[in-house]
């Protein structure tokens, strides 16, 4: 019995390790490659495409502009070159492990950036706030209670019949006519 499992154990490696030995072609380098340092560029903005697709896609959509063919017009390539060129480079672990290396501190570098004026816009917008609650703090401390940035005293003063009442000085007001007044002395 041992030696008939035994057997077909090693059968069974024997097929496993004959079909994992394989003759890979390797992919030749095209002549029309694109420098790795357009790669990453190209890279990153595909990154950051995704990036914005996944955060509004119905946005981006609506622009009408496709995305990628923008990036491949911009850098002056087309899909093709760019499948061969990064097929290319994956097989050359080391070349393409620094392009990737190189587009994830690029986006770093893009996010740290956003952050820094994210927080600048925060505190303006806070010191905005702060701004318009310190003179409406100012109002109130003349006596004026404040809503929705009317003192109340306004709001008492003016009522609908009060308005209806006053007179507009720009209307002038009508003139009887007295067929007296027509007649000169």
């Amino acid at each position: 019995m041992i030696d008939n499992l035994n057997i077909k154990i090693l059968f069974v490696l024997l097929l496993l390790f004959s079909v994992s030995c394989q003759n890979l072609e390797k992919t030749e380098r095209p002549e029309d490659l694109i420098p790795e340092d357009q790669m990453i560029d190209v890279l990153t903005e595909i990154a950051l495409l995704n990036a914005a697709r996944n955060y509004n896609k119905q946005k981006l959509e609506s622009t009408g502009i496709d995305p990628t063919g923008y990036v491949f017009a911009k850098y002056n390539i087309d899909s093709l070159q760019f499948e061969r060129s990064n097929d290319y480079y994956a097989e050359q672990y080391s070349d393409y492990e620094r392009i990737y290396d190189s587009v994830k501190v690029r986006l770093q570098v893009i996010k740290t950036r956003m952050d820094s004026l994210r927080a600048i816009e925060v505190k303006i917008e806070d010191s905005i706030k702060l701004a318009r609650k310190d003179s409406l703090r100012r109002v109130d401390s003349l006596g004026l209670r404040i809503i929705d940035s009317v003192p109340v005293k306004t709001l008492k003063a003016i009522n609908k019949d009060s308005i209806r009442q006053k007179k507009d000085s720009l209307i002038v007001p009508a003139v009887k006519f007295d067929a007296s007044m027509n007649r000169q002395g």
